[in-house]
């Protein structure tokens, strides 16, 4: 289970910090990272972290949003700073676990963010 917190309404320019608290040791996934879903548009990449600690982000939060973890709390964070108004989404957790051949795939129920004067 991956459950979401941090988000809210902020002005742009603005920061917030995204939490995702898994209720297992997070060293199982082989990926975590976070999506975002505006009205109308697809689910986006923002940003991945394997079990490498290698990252990757969607180009359009490149310099602005930064992803971690802290194993021994079992959360993985998104920091996210300069936010622009078209930051504004549902932002979901998403952790990816490969066994074998087979790939699993968990969501948390995701966090609204905000970004208006």
């Amino acid at each position: 289970q991956l459950v979401e917190s941090g988000g809210g309404l902020v002005m742009p320019g603005g920061s917030l910090r995204l939490s995702c608290a898994a209720s297992r040791s997070i060293f199982i996934f082989d990926n975590m990272g976070w999506y975002r879903q505006a009205p109308g548009n697809e689910r986006e990449l923002v940003a991945v972290m394997g079990s490498g600690r290698v990252t990757n982000y969607g180009d359009s939060v490149k310099g602005r949003f930064t992803i971690s973890r802290d194993n021994a709390k079992n959360t993985v964070y998104l920091q996210m700073d300069s936010l622009k108004p078209e930051d504004t989404a549902v932002y979901y957790c998403n952790a990816v676990r490969r066994v074998g051949i087979e790939r699993y795939n968990y969501w948390g129920q995701g966090t609204q963010v905000t970004v208006s004067s």
